[in-house]
């Protein structure tokens, strides 16, 4: 048997990280963490790296970067990392200074040049390491726990360091002088300290959070295998939302806890020799500070739901297809907070539309995504896949620009080019130019496009026209797929974006801003997709039950939102892929009924997945 995770009986180091796939309840228990160190007196600072912080949802009050304190739990102060506002400070300390000493049209010139993504990336990482390294900081707090964006965003974050030490180690022509890079070279010992800071177990702890469930699990394994090769060695494993007391005879609660114990029991042996520790599974939502104080009790009390019998109709997936294949709409979509199933819709969504006989792309932009694991059947091969490989899309990005380099620039010249091409930042601009080159593929057939998590992608979306300019300064010209990619994202009659969901309060409230985000960028979605429904199974036991009659006023929200655009799915006691999914999930029809089983819902009566 797992045992609980007690912050009273582990040695907790100064630094704490807390990473994993999206949707596993990494804010929830750093959170919960963080409340419980605190109530011991220590004095903590919870910091969010992610772009789609969600912080502010827990403790129920607006976030930014400054230091603010938790009224109800004293010795607590909570902070966002922003992006844009982390770059507007690091522009100015660039630009700054020069203000008043050089011509207006040169202080235009820096400011154009420190307007792109790479310089959010790097004020970024800046602000990141400053909260390692800064003494007078580190010393205000007996802990700094930081609450990740999902793993692939947090692998680069915490690769950043060696990287960005490297690329100044070996850095022979130095800084471009008030441009991108400048101010680097005096940062050379802070990032350095950094690595130094990250790769020391007494003062810094990885805490790897999963769900028990395969995909999650195998996510763990990769960041604990790829951040111990940088030097992050002291790590621990929460398995968190395991159903502690199943109720016996209850088919949901039976086939939901063999899911997770085959799931734990597959692990990697890498995961097995990890220290680790078991959070349950909750009724309730992780908000406000009361319910952060009760995740980690080892009794949870649960009262029962007062069920509202009122009938929910909801169409299944094929309505979505329909509109689709109707529009002729060539991209699509699917967009959420990380864990609620945006591969498996995509996937479902790219095996529908081959089968009705339509020529399908299907890819990710998710670093963290494992496309090659998921089985589907190629339908008269109308159905073909793809991943971004960032190593081969930035050496493929950098012969081009070196090869247009070398046609009109002496060796100096070009020896300068390859030196800024060798900076983390080119990876971002290499990714950037693959992913307008798959969005170019719709002009041949449809490509569905699971996306990385809602902070990866808002970023990549709002870089569009910033990477317009860093590509054109770095190859002197801009491809036709890059000139053509924010159009076509803002017409609607090409484009279908699908906000999937689970019906709780982050899921809903996260993808509630990502929506009000993409119309700000004049992109329109029209469909929301209600991901893993427990109100669609009929339990009785005490926990599922709890949480499939909260699911209502959720599945309510979402009926507004979406103007009753939106489809319903059960949760699956197998992780299935491919035309069998996709058949299921096409059912039409619905009824929901909170508590009670749905019948003819969604397989047919009494069925496994309903």
């Amino acid at each position: 048997m797992i045992p609980s995770f007690d912050v009273s009986q582990i040695q907790v180091t100064p630094y704490l990280f807390f990473t994993g796939k999206g949707g596993v309840g990494k804010t929830s228990t750093a959170c919960a963490t963080a409340v419980a160190l605190a109530d011991q007196g220590k004095r903590v600072l919870l910091v969010s790296t992610d772009p789609a912080s969600n912080l502010q949802d827990v403790f129920q009050m607006d976030l930014d970067m400054n230091y603010k304190s938790i009224p109800e739990v004293p010795n607590l102060f909570v902070t966002n990392l922003d992006p844009e506002e982390a770059a507007a400070r690091y522009r100015e300390d660039v630009v700054g200074p020069y203000r008043g000493k050089l011509p207006e049209v040169v202080i235009n010139q820096m400011e154009e040049q420190l307007s792109g993504s790479c310089t959010v990336e790097i004020a970024s990482f800046n602000e990141f390491s400053h909260l390692l390294t800064d003494q007078a900081l580190t010393e205000s707090f007996d802990h700094i726990i930081f609450d990740t964006a999902p793993t692939g965003h947090t692998l680069r974050l915490l690769q950043l360091p060696n990287a960005w030490n490297e690329f100044l180690h070996n850095s022979k022509e130095g800084t471009t002088q008030g441009g991108l890079l400048a101010g680097l070279d005096k940062r050379k010992e802070v990032y350095k300290q950094t690595v130094d800071v990250l790769s020391d177990p007494r003062q810094t702890s990885l805490v790897l959070v999963t769900r028990p469930d395969h995909a999650p699990l195998k996510e763990a394994a990769r960041a604990s295998q790829e951040l111990a090769e940088t030097g992050i060695k002291n790590q621990m494993l929460i398995v968190n939302g395991l159903l502690m007391k199943p109720l016996t005879g209850d088919s949901t609660a039976t086939a939901y806890t063999k899911r997770q114990q085959d799931a734990l029991a597959q692990q990697s042996t890498l995961l097995q020799s990890l220290p680790t520790y078991a959070v349950p599974l909750v009724s309730f939502n992780v908000a406000g500070v009361a319910n952060v104080r009760r995740l980690f009790a080892d009794e949870q009390d649960v009262s029962n739901p007062e069920m509202n019998t009122a009938e929910l109709k909801v169409s299944g997936l094929a309505a979505i297809l329909d509109d689709i294949e109707a529009k002729g709409q060539r991209v699509i979509f699917t967009m959420g907070k990380g864990g609620v199933g945006k591969t498996t819709i995509a996937n479902a969504i790219a095996v529908g539309l081959a089968a009705r006989g339509l020529k399908v792309h299907l890819t990710t932009t998710d670093p963290a995504t494992q496309l090659d694991q998921i089985m589907h059947d190629n339908i008269k091969g109308l159905l073909s896949m793809s991943k971004i490989d960032q190593k081969v899309e930035v050496e493929k990005y950098r012969q081009e620009v070196l090869d247009k380099a070398r046609e009109t620039m002496d060796e100096q010249s070009i020896a300068y080019a390859e030196e800024e091409l060798n900076s983390p930042c080119t990876e971002e601009i290499a990714v950037f130019r693959a992913f307008a080159d798959l969005v170019d593929r719709a002009d041949n057939e449809i490509v569905v496009i699971d996306t990385a998590p809602s902070g990866h992608t808002l970023l990549l979306l709002d870089a569009t026209e910033s990477y317009h300019k860093e590509i054109a300064n770095a190859s002197g010209e801009v491809p036709p797929s890059v000139k053509k990619l924010l159009p076509r994202l803002r017409n609607e009659e090409e484009t279908a974006v699908i906000i999937v969901t689970h019906a709780e309060v982050t899921p809903v409230f996260e993808a509630e801003r990502l929506t009000a985000d993409l119309r700000r960028a004049g992109i329109h979605p029209k469909w929301w997709l209600i991901n893993q429904s427990m109100a669609l199974t009929g339990t009785k036991d005490a926990i599922l039950q709890q949480r499939a009659a909260s699911e209502r006023t959720w599945i309510q929200r979402v009926e507004e939102i979406s103007g009753s655009h939106y489809v319903v799915l059960p949760w699956q006691s197998n992780e299935e892929h491919g035309g069998e999914q996709q058949h299921k999930m096409n059912k039409d029809g619905v009824s929901i009924l909170p508590g009670s089983r749905t019948n003819e819902g969604c397989c047919g009566p009494k069925t496994s997945c309903c």
